[in-house]
């Protein structure tokens, strides 16, 4: 039990992961602030030290990890386009991040509950990338 739940933590923190890479790359083109343009890349580079973490984990147990769901990923490429299109601001930017930092700091807290018997590294890896979401939502609600 303790490894499927220390495995399935991992692929959950892989998906995350990437799919917080792949939101910030989506909108980095959109920022006017150089003051929020560095917020984004240096999550970015968290999120991209995590994941070799991540991997590494992965790795040991043979395990090839888990991308982000597509109709999740599709659903937040779509709310994003649109959303920037209407209103191309970095208030706009702010909010979508916001929003998706919530929402992966609630699905990691859910994860770290349903995979309770996780090891302790990985459920460390997860408390990890639950607070660089969360200092990331922090750090952009100036320009909200």
């Amino acid at each position: 039990m303790i490894e499927q739940d220390t495995i399935r933590l991992l692929r959950e923190c892989d998906a995350g992961i990437k799919m917080g890479i792949s939101s910030i790359n989506d909108v980095l083109k959109h920022i006017k602030s150089d003051r929020m343009r560095q917020l984004l890349v240096s999550s970015r580079e968290k999120h991209e030290h995590l994941k070799h973490e991540v991997q590494q984990e992965l790795d040991r147990f043979q395990d090839e990890g888990k991308d982000p769901n597509m109709i999740a990923e599709g659903m937040s490429q779509l709310k994003t386009g649109i959303k920037l299109a209407v209103n191309d601001s970095d208030e706009t930017v702010a909010g979508l991040m916001v929003d998706g930092c919530d929402m992966g700091v609630k699905s990691l807290s859910k994860y770290l509950n349903d995979y309770a018997a996780a090891d302790e590294r990985s459920k460390d890896i997860t408390k990890k990338l639950i607070q660089i979401e969360e200092d990331l939502c922090q750090a952009l609600r100036e320009f909200l």
